[in-house]
């Protein structure tokens, strides 16, 4: 493990995104922003992880939970004052600290431990992350001198013509030497428009000194893009998921049409299934390998066995085992467990239910609060009644049962094994296994009725 310590931004409100929630917590690719930053400090290898909260610090510390430490930044005054919220947590530490945004959604491990090991090879007291942008408008730019140090950075209204040709700029990404980098923040005023601290002024106070400013550009300019509109977010989520479809697709997984296909970032997928186009993979969900998901399917939080197919189904919460056949039109919902080799017709709800290896809903079935042995037959507009109005029960089905169309088995109630239920019967009592049982009003023809109606 590196000697590695972060410094993650994440106070802010961010008034362009016109939300409640804090800037941080909107999510890209089914992860928060901050949880893509944090994540990409632990993948390159980070020791601590700070994050520094202010608009929203209670939805944010709950958010963040115990995976880093958290400091409160009350009053919003700059990024160089919300890198002082974190000087006491740092009293004992004398190496690299890494001062990462929050809204960088796009950063990867990789391009992280690649600016600390550039920067401790360097033996800099600062270091800046930089991007060549396709275009600089707007941005700081980097002026480098002969050595490759860092000179000057140079705001997009203060530069000259020739300056504003320069398409390196800078990412607000940076890593200090600890000891220097609050020495300097002692020097770091507010005398600007907005009353704030800024953190880039560390870099001029280094430089005055003498000390040495270096800077490392990320190979991709796309990984130093922040997120301040909603825009923005939707354009990192592209990214994003692109990513994500390019490593699936490199790891032997078919998609049909990778820019209709949307799977988060956590989701991981066997070799060999194929994605059809709008379907939706989200959460903690996993697929295994062989399976066929979609069309217009969405899982959400669902594990996913081997060689499943999946048209047109909506999956949350759910478990689904190997060979499993779903669709048109399934809903399957939280706490649904589908044993091997189960096949669920079109219009099915399943909720809170075990479903039998090899039972067959095939179709116009409501399953809810069910336990179901293997080898189950339900008829066609079959329902487990579990809902009095006050309370849920649960129906339990034997092994090999049979029951016939539109069926009502109120619950409490228990099917036996290699049981019978006759077409059109209401259940209210328990059915011995092997035994028929037949709940309908006897069928009562009345003769010469039409004569009589007219």
């Amino acid at each position: 493990m590196s000697d590695l310590v972060t410094i993650i931004l994440a106070a802010g409100k961010g008034t362009r995104m016109k939300s409640k929630l804090p800037k941080v917590l909107h999510k890209a690719a089914g992860k928060s922003m901050v949880q893509h930053v944090i994540d990409a400090a632990k993948h390159a290898g980070a020791r601590r992880n700070i994050v520094v909260v202010g608009f929203g610090a209670d939805m944010v510390q709950k958010a963040v939970g115990e995976q880093a430490e958290v400091v409160v930044q009350a009053e919003q005054l700059g990024t160089g004052h919300a890198v002082l919220m974190a000087k006491d947590k740092l009293e004992n530490e004398h190496g690299t600290v890494m001062v990462l945004c929050g809204d960088t959604p796009l950063l990867t491990g990789e391009l992280v431990k690649k600016l600390y090991e550039e920067h401790v090879k360097a033996q800099a007291k600062a270091t800046v992350l930089t991007a060549v942008m396709p275009d600089a408008t707007g941005y700081g730019r980097i002026i480098r001198s002969a050595d490759g140090s860092v000179a000057k950075i140079v705001e997009d209204k203060d530069a000259t013509d020739e300056e504003k040709k320069v398409r390196e700029v800078n990412s607000g990404i940076y890593c200090f030497e600890k000891d220097d980098l609050f020495e300097a923040l002692k020097s770091v005023g507010c005398d600007n428009a907005q009353g704030e601290y800024y953190l880039p002024d560390v870099l001029e106070i280094l430089r005055g000194k003498g000390e040495k400013i270096w800077a490392v550009a990320a190979d991709d300019y796309e990984e130093t893009l922040g997120v301040n509109s909603r825009a923005q977010l939707a354009n990192a989520e592209k990214i994003l998921r692109r990513r994500k479809n390019e490593e699936l697709m490199a790891s032997g997984v078919t998609l049909m049409d990778p820019a209709s296909t949307f799977i988060d970032d956590g989701v991981t997928i066997g070799r060999d299934t194929v994605i059809y186009p709008f379907t939706w993979i989200e959460g903690d969900s996993s697929v295994g390998e062989d399976c066929v998901i979609g069309p217009s399917t969405r899982f959400s939080d669902a594990k996913i066995g081997n060689g499943v197919t999946a048209q047109f189904v909506y999956g949350h919460e759910c478990e689904i085992d190997d060979g499993v056949t779903m669709g048109p039109y399934v809903h399957l919902r939280p706490n649904a467990k589908i044993s091997k080799n189960v096949k669920i017709g079109n219009f099915v709800e399943v909720k809170n239910s075990n479903i039998g290896e090899g039972s067959k809903l095939p179709h116009l079935q409501y399953i809810g609060d069910c336990d179901m042995g293997s080898g189950v037959n339900m008829g066609c507009g079959t329902i487990t009644v579990n809902y009095d109005g006050k309370k849920k029960y649960r129906t339990t089905i034997g092994n090999n049962a049979f029951v016939g169309c539109n069926s009502n088995l109120v619950a409490p109630v228990t099917v036996g094994d290699g049981s019978y239920i006759a077409a059109g019967s209401t259940i209210t009592q328990n059915v011995p296994e092997n035994e028929l049982a037949v709940g309908r009003a006897r069928q009562k023809n009345i003769p010469h009725w039409l004569d009589k109606r007219k």
